[in-house]
């Protein structure tokens, strides 16, 4: 895509951060981190999100998060690791090219990542029960 700035970055036509790179894939630090060494696992070829992502691309990418968060854990001493991976605006993404988020975390920092917990009513249960079941495929 001409316009998609995450486009420009894997291609190297905008200077970034690399962590690591492939022929498939770029991981970036984050211009804007939730905390110290939020990274960007960012596909070379373009899809809007997870539901036009290819599925070998995919799984390379959520192996290359795990080794991301790997050396995180590793290298950064951090207590723990947020991946997070967003699909449209109500969701949070902001730009429209799929991409995981790899956010070491710290005991006490103000990263807010989360969601308010709701109770699952039982209306609720039946209804994604009903509407889901028999969808998810392997």
């Amino acid at each position: 895509m001409e316009n998609c700035i995450f486009c420009k970055i894997a291609s190297g036509e905008i200077p970034s951060a690399a962590l690591y790179e492939d022929d498939d894939f770029k991981v970036i630090l984050d211009m804007g981190p939730a905390a110290k060494g939020h990274s960007l696992i960012l596909p070379k070829q373009h899809a809007a999100n997870i539901y036009e992502m290819p599925d070998e691309l995919l799984k390379k990418a959520i192996l290359l998060a795990k080794n991301t968060a790997s050396a995180f854990s590793s290298s950064l001493n951090c207590d723990g690791v947020n991946v997070v991976q967003n699909n449209g605006e109500a969701a949070g993404q902001t730009v429209h090219h799929f991409h995981i988020h790899v956010i070491p975390r710290y005991a006490g920092d103000d990263s807010g990542l989360g969601w308010k917990p709701h109770e699952l009513t039982e209306e609720d249960r039946k209804a994604v029960l009903q509407a889901v079941s028999g969808r998810i495929l392997p």
